[in-house]
């Protein structure tokens, strides 16, 4: 695995030395699992009564958070046990805190390890679709399931937080659009099209480019996702594997948590040229708070720290303690820097000069990182983020379009596409043998 991003992830399944010494690489840059103390939250501010009318109407619509998968490994899924009603201040997520941080809806990320592959993919996403059916199920006064545009402002309306799903990487449908098709029924939203590994049909930013971009399968995915209206996410994917999906789609996709590759160069963040081409597809690029995606110091150290991981790996192959010692005798050296809520705002100026204000959402990333932005820790800051752009300046209608009705306006322009495509077009029966010639896997199929 490689690791030059900043994005926590603790696989529940034994993995290879490799993987674990990459994991611990992503430790030092403050992405992998909640193993040490927290910065204490900012208190929160007063939200003042302009912002605060602002977000009475257009309440936050994140469009990344991994509780389900903190839920997986800390709780085994028990809502007895971490019960979020009440505080759970070793999470980033509870519902108190979504109140506070003004959440009117959120996309939970059905995340799972790209060490998972095959059946075992699919279960365990089915089992993390499951799980925030679950949450909807246990504490319905506060989350109701939505689908659609409608559906999300009827829920908010009545005062709930409306719960999407997403899906975060190829893998998790291995290679077929009939469990893509299936975990749609189930509520899934979007679908990232690749994490931190390829998949045989899509390249991912962080692996070694192998069909450069999308192969005619992964073009077939696409368009099966326009004709069930479900979101194309590009986050994590490599720059050709976005340009051929804004190519092939007919619907808006967007970049569930990623920020702008010119203000920090993290190969997780969207470049200029890619984000020029977003206004035309009528996307969005939901800026994420992880810090090395965000800071270009933070981004430098996390590229360091992924050296010296490999470095460790060559000296003592083999022996995983030896290398996470040295490891850890590198990090407490070279600690990591801090990233600000500032920064973050940086970025919104960023994408709003080069894609334009109707093309940025926010994608927090929530208990998917461990590292946090100073003023950003948990779901309850959302308000000092947006704070700080009304004193840049920012129109009240432009924080409502951040907050969210940039990307209710991407949900029903999907909707439309969907709606158009449906009467004449029939579900895909494509497969990646027939199209690429190569196995689920990405072997050749034998002659």
């Amino acid at each position: 695995m490689r690791t030059p991003h900043a994005e926590r992830r603790t696989p529940t399944m034994p993995v290879s030395t490799r993987s674990l010494l990459a994991c611990a690489a992503l430790l030092t840059a403050g992405a992998l699992g909640h193993v040490a103390a927290q910065p204490a939250a900012s208190p929160a501010a007063p939200i003042p009564a302009r912002l605060d009318a602002v977000l009475k109407k257009a309440p936050v619509i994140d469009g990344h958070n991994d509780l389900p998968w903190e839920m997986r490994t800390r709780a085994k899924y028990d809502f007895d046990l971490i019960d979020i009603a009440k505080p759970q201040p070793q999470l980033m997520t509870d519902i108190g805190r979504l109140r506070a941080g003004r959440v009117g809806g959120q996309f939970w990320s059905v995340y799972v390890p790209v060490e998972l592959q095959g059946d075992a993919a699919v279960s365990a996403t089915l089992e993390q679709i499951d799980a925030v059916h679950e949450m909807v199920r246990r504490y319905p006064s506060a989350f109701a399931l939505t689908r659609t545009a409608a559906e999300v402002e009827r829920a908010i309306a009545a005062g709930k937080v409306a719960s999407m799903i997403g899906v975060e990487g190829g893998h998790s449908i291995d290679s077929s659009i009939a469990t893509l098709r299936m975990m749609h029924r189930l509520g899934a939203g979007y679908m990232t099209l690749t994490h931190s590994k390829n998949v045989p049909w899509a390249d991912s930013c962080s692996d070694t480019p192998k069909v450069q971009g999308l192969s005619p399968f992964g073009e077939e995915v696409v368009r099966e996702m326009n004709r069930l209206g479900m979101l194309v996410d590009l986050s994590h994917v490599s720059p050709d594997t976005m340009a051929d999906a804004i190519r092939v789609s007919q619907a808006p996709v967007i970049f569930s948590h990623s920020d702008a590759r010119a203000v920090a160069d993290s190969v997780r963040n969207v470049p200029d040229d890619i984000l020029r081409q977003i206004p035309k597809n009528g996307g969005i690029v939901m800026v994420t708070f992880v810090p090395g995606f965000i800071s270009q110091e933070a981004a430098e150290h996390s590229r360091r720290s992924t050296a010296e991981t490999e470095r460790l790996r060559a000296q003592f192959p083999g022996d995983a303690a030896a290398q996470k010692k040295g490891l850890d005798v590198w990090t407490a050296a070279n600690p990591a820097p801090r990233a600000t809520l500032a920064q973050v705002a940086d970025h919104i100026d960023h994408i709003r000069k080069v894609a334009g204000i109707d093309h940025i959402g926010l994608g927090s990333d929530f208990d998917g990182i461990t590292s946090v932005v100073q003023g950003l820790e948990n779901v309850s800051t959302y308000p000092a983020l947006l704070g700080e752009l009304s004193r840049r300046g920012y129109a009240d209608d432009d924080i409502a379009k951040i907050s969210s009705r940039n990307i209710l306006r991407v949900m029903r322009a999907a909707e439309a596409v969907a709606t158009r495509l449906q009467p004449t077009a029939t579900p895909s029966i494509k497969t990646i043998e027939d199209m690429d010639h190569v196995t689920r896997r990405g072997a050749p199929v034998a002659p």
